[in-house]
């Protein structure tokens, strides 16, 4: 899935300006260049397109987590991944959204891809684990897609 999709279903899962966006950014201490979320947002064929790194969806994520969870600047911070997987970004929203496994194949069933434990479990495995599964585009769109269900539907 591409990082600017990623950043799209964000912003609607979130309902939140372009503005909001870079304060995420700001939250996980990376400063954002003026304009580069919203050309970010755009479609592929629309004039002013810029491509998402995994450099800045990665601060965003981070944002999320600390927008969400709150600092803790008693633990030292993680280095920000410099190359992301579907894997990683599932990660990042799990922790942002303290989603326990349950919660994600509730998410998921919501979104018509039912998931077992075990097959969930190896999503979150490190990539050398002899049961690790690579997060496929299909399971990232349709787990954006029922976590927005679930958090757009909250404030109905």
């Amino acid at each position: 899935m591409l990082n600017n999709d990623v950043l799209r279903s964000l912003r609607y899962l979130l309902d939140v300006s372009d503005g909001k966006l870079e304060e995420l950014c700001r939250l996980a201490d990376y400063p954002v260049e003026p304009g580069l979320i919203p050309a970010c947002l755009l479609r592929e064929d629309e004039p002013g397109y810029r491509s998402c790194s995994d450099v800045l969806l990665a601060h965003v994520l981070e944002g999320l987590v600390f927008y969400k969870r709150g600092k803790d600047d008693s633990r030292p911070r993680l280095p920000v991944e410099k190359r992301l997987s579907n894997n990683l970004i599932l990660k990042k929203l799990r922790v942002a959204f303290e989603l326990r496994d349950d919660d994600i194949q509730a998410i998921l069933q919501s979104a018509d891809l039912p998931m077992t434990k075990t097959e969930l479990g190896a999503l979150f495995r490190a990539p050398g684990h002899k049961h690790f599964r690579e997060c496929g585009d299909q399971i990232l769109r349709n787990f954006l897609r029922g976590l927005t269900l679930r958090e757009r539907g909250k404030s109905d």
